[in-house]
């Protein structure tokens, strides 16, 4: 793998500045951005390790902490292993953030951290793209909508909520992008039971949008997460595949300059 490139980076928003972690190529060139959006736990050494394994391929990485309303990384203090089902507190300490980052905050926040990669170096002109996990996958979702100008590609991996009946569910969404998109769900997922998979499907199709969807199976809600008890090596490294062809098709392609 190529070797990377780390840093931690500041990124002004309309809302204060939102701490990140950076990482690119060891090289002096310009790669596709990528935006990835952090499951619930936040950064942490497993995320960022995703995010350089990203890096090494040929792109510049930006992960957002985005519950920087709550302070800089680690916002919330995690174990090195992460079980909820033997630590119910964590998600007792998450639950409110999560709900404080409101669809029209995360929409707010995509522009701050899009319009922020167009002045970085690192970062090659032309379109990004946008990858999300569990709840990362909403916002990437979101992120691909309100930008459809700058969003190529995003992918979703074991996404929850995504088509519920809220009157902002993701899904609505579906009209307004253009970008390629993937989902890699997980099989038997309490936040994504299969009336939503079919209500996105149906979305998605009707919208004419670009995308496949598949259902890992015998994989758990955040089986890309090696930190954490969901963890599924074959789903994950499934994942890369899926991910990295995406990737390429959308931002290294002559269509994509």
């Amino acid at each position: 793998m190529t070797a990377v490139r780390t840093s931690s980076v500041d990124i002004p928003t309309a809302d204060g500045v939102a701490d990140a972690y950076l990482t690119h190529p060891e090289d002096t060139a310009a790669h596709p951005g990528v935006l990835l959006y952090m499951d619930a736990f936040g950064i942490r050494p497993h995320l960022t390790a995703m995010a350089d394994r990203l890096a090494s391929s040929g792109y510049t990485v930006v992960v957002p902490n985005v519950f920087y309303r709550h302070g800089r990384t680690p916002v919330v203090e995690l174990p090195e292993f992460i079980d909820p089902h033997q630590r119910p507190d964590i998600f007792e300490r998450i639950g409110p953030i999560m709900r404080e980052l409101t669809p029209e905050r995360a929409v707010r926040d995509a522009g701050a951290y899009l319009e922020w990669m167009t002045t970085r170096p690192e970062v090659a002109n032309g379109p990004v793209g946008v990858t999300g996990y569990c709840m990362g996958a909403a916002l990437a979702m979101r992120t691909a909508a309100a930008h459809p100008d700058r969003v190529a590609a995003a992918a979703c991996f074991h996404g929850g909520n995504l088509a519920t009946e809220d009157p902002d569910s993701p899904h609505r969404l579906a009209e307004h992008i253009t970008a390629e998109l993937y989902f890699g769900h997980a099989d038997q997922d309490h936040a994504l039971p299969p009336e939503q998979i079919e209500r996105l499907d149906r979305a998605l199709t009707e919208a004419g949008v670009r995308y496949r969807a598949e259902v890992y199976e015998g994989a758990a809600h955040g089986y890309t997460q090696a930190d954490t008890a969901s963890y599924d090596r074959d789903a994950a490294e499934r994942h890369w595949t899926e991910l990295l062809a995406l990737l390429d098709r959308a931002l290294n392609s002559e269509g994509a300059s």
